[in-house]
């Protein structure tokens, strides 16, 4: 295997990461950016909402169907396990 195929694995495993943790990701984001915020005595509260905002969006979000969850009848991964 070569080092890019090394790289593109570990750069899949944290997608799948995130996406089981966006939840806690989102909630530390937000804790760290009151916490600055707190810290600069809302000096710079606009950009440190904008920052907020542009974490959150690069978090996938936690979607049923997804690998190793189950999810709604009809989608893909949703039926019986041989």
């Amino acid at each position: 295997m070569s080092l890019m195929d090394n790289l593109k694995n570990l750069a899949g495993k944290g997608q799948e990461a995130a996406a089981k943790n966006s939840d806690k990701i989102n909630q530390a984001v937000d804790k760290a950016g009151d916490f600055i915020d707190e810290k600069t005595k809302g000096k710079y509260s606009d950009k440190i909402q904008k920052g907020k905002e542009a974490a959150r969006k690069v978090v996938p979000p936690d979607q049923p169907g997804g690998p190793g969850q189950p999810g709604e009848p009809g989608e893909p991964g949703s039926g019986p396990r041989p």
